[in-house]
Order: C-alpha cells, then structure tokens, then sequence
C-alpha cells in the first residue's frame, strides 16, 4: 500500500486497480512506443468517476495551501474534459467550494442558445480540468476561448504529468507540454501525479514480498525497468 498521506502513490495505485493505467507497448501521437499507457476514459462507473473527483479536488486544495492556487471557476475541454470538469465541480461543491463549471462544443450549435460553449458564463479567474497533457493543444484551444470570452485563463488542473520531451514539427524539444504551459502561457499546473510517481509505485511494489509478482503478464521489475528506460530516453527534469 502507498506510505499514508501520499496522494500521488494512492491515485497511481487507484489507476492501476482501475485498468486505467496499462503496462505494454503502446504508440504516443508523438509517435513513441511507450512501455504505459494512461485513459481517463476507463474511468467508466460512478463510483471510479467519483473517486478519479475526489484526487484532483484534493490535489487542488492542497495546492491552494502550498502554493496560494485560486480560481472562481472550472472549465472542461472536449471531450474527456467535460465530464471530468462536472465531476470535480460536484466534488468541490460536497467540500463546501460550490463554484461554476462551462465546457465547449466542437462542433457549434445553430439553434437553442448557440454557439460552442455551454454552461456557466466563462469569467473571473479559469482552471482548466483534463486528463494529460500531451502536446498541450486541447490548453492552447481552452485558452483561446476563455480569452475570447473576456475571462482569464489561470491554472490547469490534470491526472497525470507524463514529463517528457513535447515534440515540434516531428522533432523532440527540451521542454514537455507542462513546462511549455507554465513557462510560455503563464499558466500554474497541478497534477495528481507524475512519472516519477509511477517510477516510485513500480519500484517500491516489485520490491515488496507481499505484492503481486506480476502485472499485465509481466514482472513489476520488468515494468519498472522499461518505464525508467523510456524516461532516460524521452524524460524532462
């Protein structure tokens, strides 16, 4: 089990149970054979959903403590992000921060109201809930609409930080898509957990006698070694 306290190992733990986080040979949109793969999309009943909610509303609250984080309200990209954003809304709200949510179409709507976004009129201070952050596009959108609507794009709020290398015209860059948030966009990020996290999960779990030898048909050393393999070659400080 994670050393209590520790919300990183619990949610890398929770993942895993989940199925949501996978050990193999999967391919990246940057085009990489990742040895893990990470889909929030697997968080596929109320009850994972709910608790998925219950991290990111406690990774937040903690930042706030740490680090002064605030926002006046939430917003959820398409498509993974819309009902990720509801649900940490709800979570905040059980906690007493009862705060607006809104998310966007892709597709606009000409009839109804219209438009591409739907919810809570976008104003005041923004996070931006999704899952991972690849190539930071979904961001970059989200900050377009938030700025066009006269609000103030502010922090980013996801799962999991992959922490390695984004890639530019097919060429890897000395940056990951976080760091290009936070140092080019001027926006906070707060993640759940990261790849050193998960590096931690594997390595304490395939030393440990009383857990299980083998997952996803292989041995947790093996995984550790292939995910810490794959972070020398592509992983950012």
């Amino acid at each position: 089990m994670p050393p209590e306290g520790s919300l990183a190992q619990e949610f890398v733990q929770f993942a895993v149970e989940s199925g949501v986080l996978r050990f193999g040979q999967f391919k990246t949109k940057a085009g990489r054979m990742s040895p893990y793969f990470f889909n929030a999309g697997l968080f596929d009943d109320g009850a994972k959903l709910g608790r998925l909610a219950q991290f990111y509303a406690r990774a937040l609250l903690a930042e706030e403590q740490r680090s002064g984080l605030a926002f006046d309200m939430i917003f959820g990209p398409a498509y993974k992000g819309i009902p990720l954003a509801a649900a940490v809304a709800i979570e905040l709200a059980r906690l007493g921060r009862n705060l607006p949510f809104a998310y966007n179409r892709k597709e606009a709507k000409d009839h109804g109201e219209g438009g591409t976004l739907v919810g809570a009129p976008l104003k005041g201070r923004v996070l931006i809930v999704d899952d991972v952050m690849s190539a930071g596009t979904a961001v970059r959108e989200s900050i377009a609409l938030i700025q066009a609507a006269g609000a103030t794009p502010h922090a980013v709020a996801i799962a999991l930080d992959r922490q390695e290398k984004a890639t530019e015209n097919g060429i890897d860059v000395n940056h990951s898509a976080v760091q290009y948030v936070t140092r080019q966009l001027g926006l906070k990020v707060c993640a759940i957990a990261r790849l050193s996290d998960l590096l931690q999960y594997l390595s304490v779990q395939s030393s440990s006698p009383s857990s299980a030898e083998v997952l996803d048909g292989q041995h947790l050393k093996d995984h550790y070694q292939s995910v810490l393999a794959y972070r020398e070659r592509y992983g950012v400080n």
